[in-house]
């Protein structure tokens, strides 16, 4: 009984496995090094990916992004903010047949670029929106 329960404790769910691959690009320090965590230093710019994020944001601590994917196959969305001490986000993951949809708050640390990574089929596609902050946010 005692090995039964050891080897259950020493299981990995599929959650674990997923935020272990994504530690990465939560632990890189600037834009370049995430986007390569995360495998998209070749992403491609789509006119099918939205990003929406307000032009000035009054309190950075809080910064609503809404991303939209309407690639078929899409079973990631990644949050990035260039500035931040860390730029990843967010990383949420679709299963098959549901809507690649997502809206979210994050800090900024500063005015700066919002990215939006999308991965579809095994393509990484890209949009990105310049957001100014006026009230600080991280740090």
């Amino acid at each position: 009984a005692a090995q039964e329960v050891l080897r259950q404790q020493q299981r990995v769910t599929p959650a674990q496995a997923q935020a272990a691959a994504a530690r990465a690009g939560f632990e890189a320090r600037d834009l370049d090094a995430a986007l390569a965590a995360l495998g998209a230093e070749r992403a491609e710019a789509s006119a099918d990916v939205s990003l929406t994020a307000p032009d000035i944001a009054e309190v950075a601590s809080a910064v609503s992004i809404g991303v939209v994917s309407r690639v078929p196959g899409t079973d990631r969305i990644a949050i990035l903010v260039g500035k931040n001490p860390f730029p990843l986000a967010a990383v949420f993951a679709f299963p098959e047949g549901t809507q690649p949809e997502v809206t979210t708050r994050v800090k900024m640390a500063q005015s700066a670029d919002v990215v939006a990574v999308v991965r579809a089929n095994g393509r990484f596609l890209v949009v990105s929106k310049a957001v100014s902050v006026t009230i600080g946010g991280c740090g």
